[in-house]
């Protein structure tokens, strides 16, 4: 299961932020974009973000994932469409493969809500680095 390792890298990464940031008293939730097409299943995602999180400041928080839809664009007619799942990654419109997907791999920190020394929450949006 990789979504483990996706959890605990994200909750890596959230630690990293907010030990920089120095005031930080807890992480009440995360935001993630997870493109449709990245292979990862939300429920065990969440499952394992809650182990993940135990004995860190982000211990309790919120895992909060927006499905990214999958997109492709066809180069010889500059066609674009969803690709869906399993992916249709042949032109709707001229039948020409396509290896350009313009989103749906998307596996990325959108947004971060903590509370401070305190107890006032704010929002930190968001971490650049991709999990």
């Amino acid at each position: 299961m990789h979504e483990m390792s996706i959890a605990v890298a994200v909750v890596d990464q959230v630690e990293r932020a907010a030990a920089e940031a120095g005031d930080v008293a807890a992480v009440t939730s995360v935001r993630l974009l997870v493109g449709e097409l990245a292979g990862v299943v939300p429920d065990a995602l969440s499952f394992c973000f809650e182990l993940a999180c135990a004995g860190t400041v982000l211990e309790g928080a919120e895992l909060v994932t927006e499905s990214v839809p999958g997109r492709a664009r066809c180069e010889a007619c500059a066609d674009e469409w969803a690709v869906g799942m399993p992916p249709q990654l042949c032109c709707p419109l001229c039948g020409k493969a396509t290896d350009e997907l313009l989103s749906g791999r998307e596996l990325q920190i959108a947004g971060v809500h903590v509370e401070d020394g305190e107890g006032h929450q704010r929002t930190r949006e968001p971490i650049s680095e991709e999990c």
